[in-house]
């Protein structure tokens, strides 16, 4: 089951993105790309009990640890938020999340969705972006290309994309991927207005407020 945590504080000059989405949505690849445009983001690396998929490496995708390992961490309160998803678990350090926020870092998380309910709980001041597939044809489609999963597997997946889908509507925006190109566009602009909006601006700009003599 997730796990609560003490909420932190609002005033971190760090932004915290959080993109959630059923598998096959694009997810991913949004967010990479997004990455290589945007150099003042930095990705959260979080901890999964699975086992890595093709290319993927250790402290790159994913911390990957093993069971074990994974339920120490959650005794010792080192999750800022945690969740089993098809299986497995996943979670997100807290103590590298805080750092970086607290330095000023902009911050990007993939994680499902509950992951993504239980941060707005604990950070309201979190964006929480949610990817949605065009038709649930081209999502069972690109789960099919991608070639990772039997058949079994995948018709397991649209069934959990379908309760996943179903919990956008508690996010901050919606990012339709019909078109890569256009989604990108979308997810760029959602996070340069975050950076543009009044809170944000007095938390990492305090100079120019002080000059200003603005609260």
């Amino acid at each position: 089951m997730p796990q609560s945590v003490t909420s932190l504080p609002a005033d971190y000059p760090g932004n915290l993105y959080v993109v959630a989405a059923p598998s096959g949505a694009g997810k991913s690849s949004l967010v990479k790309a997004l990455l290589e445009i945007d150099t003042r983001l930095m990705v959260s690396i979080s901890h999964t009990t699975r086992a890595p998929r093709g290319q993927e490496e250790h402290g790159r995708e994913y911390w990957f640890v093993t069971p074990d390992a994974f339920g120490q961490m959650i005794d010792h309160g080192d999750f800022f938020e945690w969740a089993e998803v098809h299986g497995n678990r996943y979670g997100t350090s807290r103590a590298a999340m805080e750092q970086r926020l607290r330095d000023g870092h902009d911050v990007v998380l993939e994680i499902d969705f509950q992951g993504a309910l239980q941060i707005k709980r604990i950070f309201p001041s979190a964006v929480l972006i949610f990817i949605l597939p065009p038709s649930w044809e081209e999502l069972n489609r690109r789960l099919c290309r991608r070639g990772e999963d039997t058949p079994e597997v995948i018709a397991q997946r649209m069934v959990n994309a379908r309760h996943e889908v179903a919990q956008a509507r508690h996010f901050d925006y919606i990012v339709v991927n019909a078109l890569f190109e256009t989604a990108l566009f979308d997810l760029k602009t959602i996070v340069h207005a975050q950076r543009l909006k009044y809170s944000t601006q007095r938390l990492s700009r305090p100079a120019v407020f002080d000059a200003l003599q603005l609260s």
